[in-house]
C-alpha cells in the first residue's frame, strides 16, 4: 500500500466502518490523502479544496460549475452532463460550502470509477474555464427583445435568485452572516444576486489559480479498489505541480461584549388576514475554547 511519491503519516484500523485508514502526504506538493481500504463494492473518491471567498460574488460557486464544463483532457462542452447520462455512477456531484468546495464521485464498476476519478481530477486541476464559460455559468447581459432593457442572466445567478426568494434560505444566510460578520462565513459563498455582477473574469481566473492546487487539496478514497492504484492515479496529476503556500486559513470571529439584533427582508406575499408575516430566530456562537475545556 505504499508509493514512492507519498509519505505514510498514519495507519489505523477503524472497526466501526470496517476499514483500514491510511493517511498519506504527497511529498512534492503536500497534498493530503485519506485512503480507506475495505470490502465495500461502492468505490468512492472525493477531492476538496479550501476556498474561502472574500466577498458575496459567488466566486467559489461559479467556479464549481465552471470547472465541470470541459478540461484539457476532456475538452467537451459539458463532460458532467455526459457522465450523468452515460456513467454507471452511484453518486456524482459537486458542492460549494462557505469555506471549501468538494467534488465527490462513486461507482460500483471499477473501470467506470477510474474514469470518473480521471475526469474529475482533470476538471479541477486543468479546467478550460473560458470567458464564455464564466459568462454562461456566472453572469452576463441579455436582451430579450429590441426594445427591452438589458437584464442579468447566468446559471448561478438564476439559481441564487431562487435561493434568495426562499424565506427559509434568507433567514439561514442572515443568521450565519450576522454571527460571523468578520470571517468568510459573513459572506454568501453561493452568491448574492445583487453582488454577483461585480465579479470579473480576471478575479475568477485568479481564484482558481490560488486555491485549486494540490498543495491546498484534501483527497479521500474508500472501497475495495486497489489502494496502490489510488496513489498512482493521484501522483500522475499531482507530480505536474510544485508545492506552493496557500493562505486559506479561516480566522475565528472576535467575541462580542453584548448580544446583537439584526433584521432583514425577504420577497413574499403578505397574508391579508395577518397583521404581520415574518420569522424570528435566536442564535449563539459557541466559543471553541470552552468546548476544548469540556473535552
Amino acid at each position: 500500500m505504499s508509493h514512492p511519491a507519498f509519505e505514510l503519516v498514519r495507519d489505523e484500523r477503524f472497526a466501526e466502518i470496517n476499514s483500514q485508514a491510511l493517511l498519506y502526504k504527497h511529498k512534492k506538493t503536500g497534498a493530503e490523502v485519506l485512503s480507506l481500504v475495505n470490502d465495500d463494492e461502492n468505490k468512492v473518491f472525493g477531492i476538496t479544496f479550501k476556498t474561502p471567498p472574500e466577498d458575496s460574488t459567488g466566486i467559489a460557486h461559479i467556479l464549481e460549475h465552471s470547472v465541470l464544463c470541459g478540461s484539457q483532457k476532456y475538452p467537451v462542452k459539458k463532460p458532467f452532463v455526459e457522465l450523468l447520462k452515460g456513467s454507471m455512477h452511484t453518486f456524482l456531484n459537486a458542492m460549494t460550502y462557505p469555506d471549501k468546495t468538494a467534488y465527490p464521485v462513486a461507482s460500483q464498476n471499477l473501470k467506470d470509477f477510474y474514469n470518473l476519478v480521471d475526469v474529475y481530477l482533470d476538471a479541477v486541476l486543468f479546467p478550460l474555464i473560458s470567458e464564455d464559460t464564466f459568462e454562461q455559468e456566472g453572469w452576463h447581459y441579455e436582451l430579450e427583445s429590441a426594445d427591452a432593457p438589458l437584464v442579468y442572466k447566468g446559471v448561478v445567478f438564476n439559481e441564487m435568485k431562487g435561493v434568495y426568494s426562499s424565506p427559509d434560505s434568507v433567514m439561514h444566510t442572515l443568521s450565519q452572516n450576522a454571527l460571523y460578520p468578520d470571517t468568510t462565513y459573513g459572506k454568501s459563498s453561493g452568491g448574492d444576486p445583487k453582488v454577483i455582477p461585480e465579479l470579473t473574469y480576471e478575479q475568477f481566473k485568479r481564484f482558481h489559480q490560488t486555491y485549486y492546487h494540490p498543495s491546498n487539496a484534501r483527497v479521500v478514497f474508500s472501497g475495495d479498489d486497489a489502494p496502490e492504484q489510488r496513489l498512482a492515479i493521484l501522483d500522475d496529476y499531482f507530480s505536474r505541480f510544485d508545492r506552493i503556500a496557500v493562505d486559506a486559513e479561516v480566522k475565528l470571529q472576535p467575541r462580542w461584549n453584548a448580544p446583537r439584533q439584526v433584521s432583514g427582508t425577504y420577497a413574499g406575499a403578505i397574508d391579508p388576514e395577518k397583521r404581520r408575516d415574518g420569522m424570528v430566530t435566536v442564535n449563539w456562537m459557541i466559543d471553541p475554547r470552552k468546548i476544548a475545556k469540556k473535552r
